[in-house]
């Protein structure tokens, strides 16, 4: 094998990319990512050996954070920046040993080995790979944690960056990676799996309460799907500031600005939504990037993980930020404290474009999140009472380019008229621009956000069962189809998990990292279900 990798849902055979990624990611790359993963344990197991006290000095939890951010499904594709971070590592590990005065020799090789990052040839220890713990279900449950801290890390950081830190998610990351490199048994590890839902609770009502005192709450909003005249710059990914700093920036420069993916609920937001030239989302779910970033004609920014490997047509005006990158594209450095990002090089290449082809037109509706949604509360629950309402359905997660995905679609029509749909995440892109009416003038499809705002979701589930008098959430009329790709939809399951959700639907197909002895152990705990064809699923969750 080149390479071994089963993190996402694309995974070759629903077994492992042996050869090259699905996502694009090469063999070099993806060795690569998993050294850097090593040595991050390894200073996480020297953190946990040193004589100091917890909490642990912060600088460790946004190194690690961005880093596994880095390794994230479409993340970053370019070895130079990879390396630079695994060279970082090395020097942090150095630093520990020195400084606390540790004996190497008591830990395991992860700790001690500090052999420089030169080429994606580079292995991992002997005996620390994925492949090299032999019991199954202990590799399963390992990495199934891993995966959940890796979709941890993503939001913490788009929530350190609002300047929004809790450091005890810090110290939870750096414990957990400590502890997965021992002796664990599969009850350890249970354990420690419903820990990392919990911590993803705590994540994601950290970055909700960052993204909504920065910005606003979100509000129920219009969104055009149509382009104007002007020359463009469209940003995808995730991260909001990242958007209104670009915002600020083309203020009254003739260049207009588009959303693409999950960037699509930055228009929800009041202090984003107020810029005029904010004009509408271009597109449709990231893998459709190929075609769509090629028919924009204008400038492109991708803030976050969702590229994919990119083309030719476009090559010469496509920009990287943050934890984002691609060989050979221009990236843009973070900012220094107190300043902002410099896009001024996006902009410039935007005023050398054309305006975008249209593609569609139209408008989308959004802007349920929790705030707003509770805000209609006595509405909904009277539709619910009066039996207008039968059924809520929560159709969050990622989109994927699998045609199996079509099911999301099929399901979403084949829903009875009394059924709201709850959607978060690019997944939203397989029904959120179908005819599907409204119920009271409440919309049939209640879009509540990007990925990490399946929180506002969850809150608004418990909020219902409160106003109901229910004793248990399960008890509400509310089932989960969830779509799953990549790690933060890990993160999502296990806080879902976490929260008491039961008898949740995931798709297209189970993960490959999970042994059949854990699922059968999460069926038996938490009634998960595989989907299974539209017809089937749409009878059950209205039986």
């Amino acid at each position: 094998m080149s390479m071994f990798c089963f993190q996402c849902q694309e995974t070759a055979k629903n077994s492992g990319c042996t050869i090259h990624g699905a996502c694009g990611k090469k063999g070099p790359t993806a060795n690569l990512q998993d050294l850097l993963i090593s040595h991050l344990k390894g200073i996480c197991e020297l953190l946990t050996s040193s004589p100091a006290s917890q909490p642990y000095d912060e600088k460790y939890g946004r190194f690690i954070t961005e880093s596994l951010f880095m390794t994230i499904t479409n993340a970053n594709f370019d070895d130079n920046a990879i390396i630079a971070k695994i060279s970082e590592a090395i020097l942090l590990k150095q630093e520990l040993v020195k400084k606390f005065s540790l004996d190497v020799s008591k830990t395991s090789p992860l700790a001690s080995w500090s052999e420089p990052a030169v080429t994606g040839e580079n292995r991992i220890p002997e005996g620390c790979g994925v492949n090299a713990i032999e019991d199954e279900n202990i590799r399963s449950l390992t990495e199934l944690i891993t995966y959940g801290v890796k979709g941890i890390s993503a939001y913490l950081h788009h929530a350190a960056v609002l300047d929004y830190e809790d450091k005890d998610i810090y110290d939870f990351i750096i414990n957990t990676l400590s502890q997965i490199v021992k002796n664990n048994s599969v009850d350890d590890l249970i354990a420690l799996t419903l820990a990392t839902g919990e911590h993803a609770v705590k994540t994601m009502a950290l970055l909700d309460k960052g993204n909504t005192e920065t910005f606003g709450n979100p509000e129920i909003t219009k969104v055009q799907i149509g382009t104007r005249s002007a020359p463009g710059i469209l940003i995808s990914g995730h991260d909001l500031l990242d958007l209104k700093e670009l915002l600020e920036q083309t203020e009254g420069s003739g260049v207009d600005v588009y959303t693409h993916s999950e960037m699509l609920p930055a228009h929800y937001y009041p202090e984003l939504k107020k810029f005029k030239h904010l004009v509408g989302n271009y597109g449709n779910a990231w893998w459709k990037q190929g075609e769509e970033f090629d028919s924009f004609n204008g400038a492109i920014l991708m803030t976050t993980n969702c590229i994919t490997p990119v083309k030719d047509s476009y090559k010469d005006r496509i920009f990287t930020t943050g934890m984002a990158g691609y060989t050979d594209i221009p990236h843009i450095p973070d900012r220094k404290p107190g300043e902002q990002k410099d896009f001024s090089e996006v902009i410039a290449r935007a005023k050398e474009c054309p305006a975008p082809l249209q593609i569609e037109k139209g408008e989308i509706t959004g802007g349920f999140a929790h705030n707003q949604v509770l805000a209609l509360a006595d509405k909904v629950v009277e539709a619910v009472k009066s039996g207008q309402i039968k059924k809520f359905v929560v159709m969050a997660g990622c989109d994927g380019r699998h045609k199996t995905r079509n099911y999301f679609t099929d399901v979403a029509q084949k829903l009875p008229d009394d059924t709201i749909i709850l959607t978060a995440g690019c997944a939203k892109y397989r029904y959120n621009k179908l005819d599907l009416g409204d119920i009271g003038g409440i919309p049939r499809v209640l879009d509540a956000g990007q990925c990490n705002d399946s929180y506002s979701l969850a809150l608004i589930a418990l909020k219902l069962r409160d106003v109901f008098e229910l004793d248990d959430i399960n008890d509400l009329p509310i089932d989960f189809d969830i779509a799953w790709y990549e790690q933060k939809a890990v993160a999502v399951l296990l806080a879902l998990l976490a929260l008491g959700f039961k008898g949740i639907r995931i798709g297209p197909t189970l993960p490959a990292f999970l042994s059949p002895a854990v699922v059968d152990l999460l069926i038996q705990n938490f009634d998960l279900k595989l989907i299974t064809d539209a017809d089937s699923d749409v009878e059950a969750i209205t039986a």
